[in-house]
């Protein structure tokens, strides 16, 4: 059987919206994920996320079967996921005071 993902995709988690991906892939390019192509817009550069579902703006951003973060705008397979639609849901967990970090 033909693995139905291209071979650049690094997926952990059956539950992942999001790859990792092992190698550059260059915008114009196709990347096959679930046996289906899609053409990729912008440059992905290696170790960086790309979907492999339809996330939903607002939605939570699964990598490794875990959430890293929220949708900030609605994200759809093949598309570069990065701080330019995907926000971090941790709070951080000291502020900077009196030129110290001090514990919440």
């Amino acid at each position: 059987m033909t693995n139905p993902d291209d071979p650049r995709l690094l997926r952990l988690a059956e539950e992942d919206n999001v790859c990792a991906v092992r190698s550059a892939v260059p915008p114009g390019e196709s990347i096959r994920i679930a046996g289906v192509e899609y053409p990729v817009a912008a440059e992905i550069p290696t170790g960086h996320k790309i979907a492999v579902r339809p996330i939903a703006a607002g939605a939570k951003v699964v990598k490794y079967g875990a959430p890293i973060g929220s949708a900030t705008r609605a994200i759809q397979p093949g598309d570069y996921v990065h701080t330019h639609n995907l926000k971090s849901d941790y709070l951080p967990t000291y502020t900077r005071q009196s030129g110290g970090h001090h514990l919440d």
